[in-house]
């Protein structure tokens, strides 16, 4: 009997979240996988939410790539940063490491230039501390 292919473990990395969470304004935050996927979201962001806000952003991620690019007539294109303004706050979404961003929600009285700076700093840690470890799995090695 063959045991079957276990998918590889992904560490969770809510923990880069914990600084932007304590900035004012700031209500929501997650890391985001480029397939789509939550890899770390902050404790107050309901699971069926954050599963629905990874799936747009990543979307979104790619439509805001191909618009930049048809604009520029260039498709070597890397995002920096996209922003979204509603009624309801802020999206902030910039990317993280290989196929991964990291995104947070505020409210309209942020302070975009604060979040900002600090979702760069956390991007390095998280690409620090985070991103140049490879995949674990859960099967014994």
């Amino acid at each position: 009997m063959t045991t079957p292919a276990r998918r590889p473990v992904r560490e969770d990395t809510s923990w880069v979240l914990a600084p932007l969470l304590e900035l004012p304004h700031v209500i929501h935050a997650a890391v985001i996988s480029g397939d789509g996927l939550i890899e770390g979201r902050s404790p107050n962001l309901g699971r069926d939410a954050a599963e629905g806000v990874a799936a747009m952003l990543s979307a979104l991620q790619g439509a805001a790539r191909t618009t930049t690019a048809a604009f520029a007539g260039d498709y070597a294109v890397t995002l920096r940063q996209t922003v979204i303004e509603s009624d309801k706050g802020w999206v902030f979404a910039i990317p993280a490491g290989d196929n991964t961003c990291l995104a947070v929600f505020a409210g309209p009285e942020v302070n975009m230039g604060v979040v900002t700076h600090q979702m760069q700093v956390q991007v390095a840690t998280l690409g620090a501390k985070a991103m140049s470890r490879p995949t674990r799995s859960d099967s014994p090695e």
